[in-house]
């Protein structure tokens, strides 16, 4: 069953965390992206994970259920903290640290800030590793483009057009059994305030020494039609990490873990028995 708990970051706030999978095995933290929560990883790549994982699935500050302060979002030291918290309540060591979408740039945060002291190896799912204008770690794709600004706006009709419209990029058209889940992401986005959407994209950040400086094991693993965040991102990252290894996934979008859970489970594990 799953256990759900919070703890409490450097500036106090509160962030929210489900625990899934045996206690005594071996840690899997998840960062979910922009607009999302600790939800979005999808029950089937959850149950899979967990069966020998224990699987900390977060919600980032702002979303979700943790806390929404009115600043913060734009520090880096902020996000990392807000990581390093989940994982000394949970006193995990040698973790896999996954990051989806936006949640890559924020786990480059905590490992620029507290190091790999916690963690075994790293991977970076259709993630993002820096933020601003003309770094290739930002690169980002055509739907991503096009939910800017109409996701920022406070006008909930106009918020909901860009949202609906993004949907088919986070799970494409015609995959069965997954309208309930394109209306759970599309509810998360709805429901983490504008103000925190559009404060994350106020940063300016560049974390190729930190890929570069890394000395774990970090698995890239991107969607060759992934129209949210460009592949060249990846391409990018993977050519500064000393210790990289790929996975690129013909034809894919950019939630990987619900498009073929059982792959993306079966990918983390292969990597984590090896790191």
């Amino acid at each position: 069953m799953a256990r759900i708990d919070q703890a409490s970051s450097s500036d106090g706030t509160r962030i929210a965390y489900r625990v899934d999978g045996p206690p005594e095995g071996a840690a899997v933290l998840l960062v979910h992206g922009w607009a999302q929560s600790g939800s979005c990883w999808g029950p089937e790549a959850l149950r899979q994970l967990s069966a020998r994982h224990r699987v900390i699935a977060m919600d980032l500050r702002g979303h979700g259920a943790s806390g929404a302060p009115s600043e913060g979002y734009s520090d880096p030291r902020a996000w990392a903290d807000d990581i390093e918290a989940v994982l000394a309540r949970e006193d995990a060591r040698g973790v896999i640290l996954v990051g989806w979408s936006y949640g890559g740039l924020v786990l480059c945060d905590y490992l620029a800030e507290h190091g790999t002291h916690r963690a075994a190896g790293v991977v970076l799912a259709s993630a993002i590793t820096s933020l601003g204008r003309n770094k290739p770690g930002a690169a980002v794709g055509p739907a991503m483009k096009r939910v800017i600004p109409g996701a920022l706006s406070e006008d909930p009709r106009e918020a909901a057009r860009a949202f609906t419209d993004f949907g088919p990029a986070l799970i494409p058209p015609g995959q069965a059994g997954m309208g309930a889940m394109a209306q759970a992401l599309l509810g998360a986005s709805l429901c983490t305030p504008p103000s925190v959407r559009g404060a994350l994209f106020r940063r300016d950040v560049d974390h190729d020494a930190t890929l570069r400086g890394l000395g774990i094991p970090v698995l890239f693993q991107h969607g060759t039609a992934d129209e949210v965040v460009d592949i060249a991102a990846a391409r990018h990252g993977h050519g500064l990490v000393p210790r990289a290894r790929q996975s690129w996934w013909d034809g894919a979008g950019h939630a990987l873990f619900l498009e073929d859970p059982a792959r993306f489970v079966e990918e983390i594990e292969a990597f984590a028995g090896s790191c």
